[in-house]
């Protein structure tokens, strides 16, 4: 493969993984809201949820190992996995290494999930929250697509639907958090004799 080639590999699967974690996270904010897909059941949105985040891990991978392949800058193994440590813009670099990170800590308790047990699996599982925005400010400092107009329009739908789904989050557990008061309050005034 020429380095050229590589290059707009390693561009190319930039932009998919974007699109990929920004679904990715959408649907695990909609899981946690317990929402559905229309024409799937709940655990079809679980699923979709498992199954996209196998494949955007896959285009991670594939694009770390391009990044790493290509001669043209220099990244080592060990960039890949220790933040801030490469030659090459160090910072950029170090906060793609990070999100990486983080990601893997997610995707390890998520298949050791059974054994960690569900709440260490969840506190863990929220670092997926940190992972995004990481990522997404690696990809804005060091994609050579970032001024680009498809790329600015790409980058702007991803935040615009996350901050949404997020946003809906926050209202969701302030709405519950409300709401649990006054049930407590309730349940306690309707035990009284």
């Amino acid at each position: 493969m020429t380095s050229e080639t590589l290059w707009y590999a390693n561009r190319a699967t930039g932009a998919v993984c974007l699109v990929l974690f920004t679904v990715v996270v959408l649907l695990g904010i909609a899981v946690r809201l317990r929402g559905r897909l229309p024409g799937l059941p709940r655990f079809g949105t679980v699923s979709l949820h498992r199954t996209l985040s196998l494949s955007a891990t896959a285009f991670l991978a594939l694009h770390i190992a391009v990044a790493v392949i290509d001669g043209y800058v220099d990244i080592t193994a060990l960039d890949v996995l220790v933040p801030f440590r490469s030659a090459y813009q160090p910072l950029w670099l170090g906060l793609g290494t990070v999100a990486l990170d983080l990601m893997l800590a997610v995707l390890v308790t998520s298949l050791l999930r059974e054994r960690v047990g569900h709440r260490a699996w969840r506190a863990v599982h929220r670092l997926a929250y940190a992972s995004w925005p990481v990522a997404l400010v690696h990809g804005l400092g060091i994609g050579t697509d970032t001024g680009a107009d498809w790329m600015t329009w790409l980058t702007v739908a991803c935040v615009t639907a996350v901050a949404a789904a997020v946003g809906s989050r926050l209202a969701h557990s302030a709405r519950a958090a409300r709401r649990t008061p006054a049930a407590v309050l309730r349940t306690a005034e309707g035990a009284r004799p």
